[in-house]
């Protein structure tokens, strides 16, 4: 069936010769928003405790993700700086979060304008364990109600879990922390990216959420991540200011 042979795909990708965390993770997001009914993005993260944190789970940072599109991207950078968000409560609550229209949600007052922005109207997110860490997998629609519940809740687990166990088995969950340390974020996404924010905010004398607006909507522009236009300005400000380069973050 066509179910089994998307799990195995998913399977497939996560453990491809050669291939780093981060291309799995954004090729298992493509062949799900391709192959999911009424899944228009996709989005899947893997996630890392570092310990206790404000709640009894601990607090979980992102070592890798991967999104089918830049919007979903902006939109889940958005989830982790504000804390709001399906995929964070998943990781959090280690449970399934269904959304059947972000406009009718209460749970996160400060991620609905954002989600609205970028399409994201409803959304199924799985967590699934993988040797210690997490894989949260999203499938979303930009439609509300876009998705059916009962047939795509169980698929969504299926592909969690498949996607899960090919990280695990290929040593990818073991080795992709010290993969994203050398490529690309991990614990530093969150710090630069207020870095940015009070730049925006000292130079154009708005609040955090307009110079967050602002930092997607130059991502969106140029075909980028926000954590990366973000290290770009924090670095263009540091050099035009005379200020000597921050640390980077240990590789």
């Amino acid at each position: 069936m066509w179910i089994e042979r998307l799990a195995r795909e998913i399977g497939a990708l996560g453990q491809a010769q050669g291939s780093s965390p981060e291309r799995a993770l954004n090729q298992m997001s493509v062949a799900a928003a391709r192959g999911v009914p009424g899944c228009s993005a996709a989005l899947v993260v893997l996630w890392r405790d570092v310990g206790p944190g404000d709640d009894v789970a601990g607090r979980h940072v992102v070592v890798d993700y991967g999104a089918s599109h830049s919007d979903l991207a902006a939109a889940f950078e958005h989830q982790y700086t504000s804390d709001q968000g399906p995929a964070v409560e998943a990781v959090r609550e280690m449970r399934p979060v269904r959304v059947g229209d972000v406009l009718r949600e209460d749970r996160w007052p400060g991620y609905t304008s954002m989600a609205v922005q970028c399409g994201d109207r409803s959304s199924i997110t799985y967590p699934c364990e993988a040797a210690g860490d997490v894989v949260t997998f999203g499938v979303h629609s930009g439609r509300a109600d876009g998705l059916d519940e009962a047939s795509v809740t169980p698929l969504v687990a299926l592909l969690a879990e498949h996607a899960a166990t090919a990280l695990q088995s290929a040593g990818r969950v073991t080795d992709a922390a010290r993969e994203a340390a050398h490529m690309r974020r991990a614990m530093d996404v969150r710090a630069v990216i207020d870095q940015a924010k009070g730049i925006i905010m000292h130079a154009r004398g708005c609040d955090s959420a307009a110079a967050f607006d602002e930092l997607r909507r130059v991502a969106q522009r140029n075909r980028m991540k926000v954590a990366d236009v973000a290290r770009s300005l924090v670095a263009e400000h540091d050099e035009s200011t005379g200020r000597p380069p921050r640390a980077a973050p240990r590789r």
